[in-house]
């Protein structure tokens, strides 16, 4: 069963793909995104990775909770589900 991840304090500068290589060291990676602002398409400094399986989803937190990426110590924990109405900016068309 698939298990998401957070990956918080991550450099601006980080991308997608790099996050995919360094994630596939633990296991099978099914999706990488890297949240970016609404109005300038920046890094938030955070991103979500999935991996296939809960096990290796455990073995990428040992392995990368407080390792240096792009000079900084990435938190990386299990995703906590999105809260009903946590969205900001959550615009509803009729």
């Amino acid at each position: 069963m698939e298990a998401k991840l957070h990956v918080g304090n991550l450099s601006k500068s980080a991308t997608q793909e790099e996050l995919n290589v360094l994630f596939a060291q633990a296991g099978q990676v099914t999706a990488v995104e890297v949240i970016k602002e609404r109005k300038n398409g920046e890094s938030r400094g955070f991103a979500f990775v999935t991996m296939s399986e809960q096990s290796e989803a455990e073995k990428a937190i040992s392995m990368f909770h407080t390792y240096s990426f792009s000079d900084q110590a990435l938190k990386v924990s299990m995703a906590k589900p999105r809260e009903q109405g946590s969205l900001p900016n959550l615009i509803i068309e009729p």
